[in-house]
């Protein structure tokens, strides 16, 4: 009964890891989408400076990037293999600010009034991000998050029937046993009280093998693909530990209470028929 039970925790702990995962890497997906501020020409560095000091005043700014017109020119002679300043005669390029947001903020309702903000920056001439595939991102995170949600759902409601019939058939064995303290006079409550006992140590034995597999899985996730640690975090895992125990203590003490008081109302005929 305890392996039965840990196999059903294991997959909550499984539909736990895969709802925060998701929810890590929209927040990933979304503060790596960058919004580009193109200065104007006659933008000098101090006057970037001093821009980006007021920049990180704003509460939506994870990150910054001054990227000054020299860094953009050397960065444009090595992409295209060729100096443009020894045809056009000065340099082409402009400098910018590359921002990353944080993910509350990475969305389009909240870009079009940043992007006005930005813009009305002195000497802003543009600013630009990719509004398609932002949009894009998050619809199928949209999508990812309620398809999850309902897995969730089935899995928790699947995984309750199954642990609820391994329990009453371990409690199934002893309904005599019940009936007969039943007949000499003791409390319901005293005769609940060693089988919520046992269902206590079994959840948390149940609960322990669950974790010890779901370690094990991680691990082999992190070997097989290392960059997942930029998705993984330590209270991630903290929250599916917890959840794998909590779970595993209330459903079976639920599940114990509700079989032993069904056979608590059970006449002596009827645990002949059953």
């Amino acid at each position: 009964m305890c392996i039965s039970t840990a196999m059903v925790l294991v997959l909550l702990g499984i539909v736990v890891f895969s709802v925060l995962t998701s929810r890590n890497l929209s927040s990933y997906m979304k503060e790596n989408l960058t919004v580009t501020m193109m200065l104007e020409n006659d933008m000098t560095n101090p006057e970037a400076v001093q821009l980006c000091r007021k920049l990180k005043a704003r509460p939506y700014i994870r990150r910054m990037q001054y990227v000054s017109k020299e860094q953009a020119l050397r960065e444009g002679i090595k992409d295209l293999g060729a100096d443009p300043t020894e045809f056009v005669g000065s340099n082409p390029f402009l400098s910018s600010i590359d921002l990353t947001l944080y993910a509350d903020y990475a969305n389009s309702d909240s870009l079009r009034w940043i992007s006005k903000e930005l813009k009305a920056f002195p000497k802003v001439s543009e600013v630009s991000y990719q509004k398609d595939l932002m949009d894009e991102v998050n619809q199928n995170l949209a999508k990812i998050s309620i398809g999850l949600l309902v897995l969730a759902v089935l899995l928790t409601i699947v995984s309750f029937s199954l642990i609820n019939n391994t329990v009453r058939l371990g409690i199934y064995a002893h309904r005599f046993s019940i009936h007969t303290m039943k007949l000499v006079g003791a409390s319901w409550g005293f005769i609940r009280r060693p089988f919520i006992r046992n269902a206590l140590v079994l959840g948390l034995l149940a609960a322990f093998l669950a974790s010890a597999a779901l370690a094990g899985f991680v691990y082999g996730l992190y070997v097989y693909e290392p960059q997942v640690l930029t998705v993984l975090t330590w209270e991630m895992l903290a929250i599916t530990g917890g959840s794998v125990f909590a779970f595993g203590i209330i459903i079976t003490t639920f599940c114990t209470c509700i079989s032993v008081n069904h056979f608590l109302h059970m006449k002596a005929g009827d645990l002949y028929k059953i």
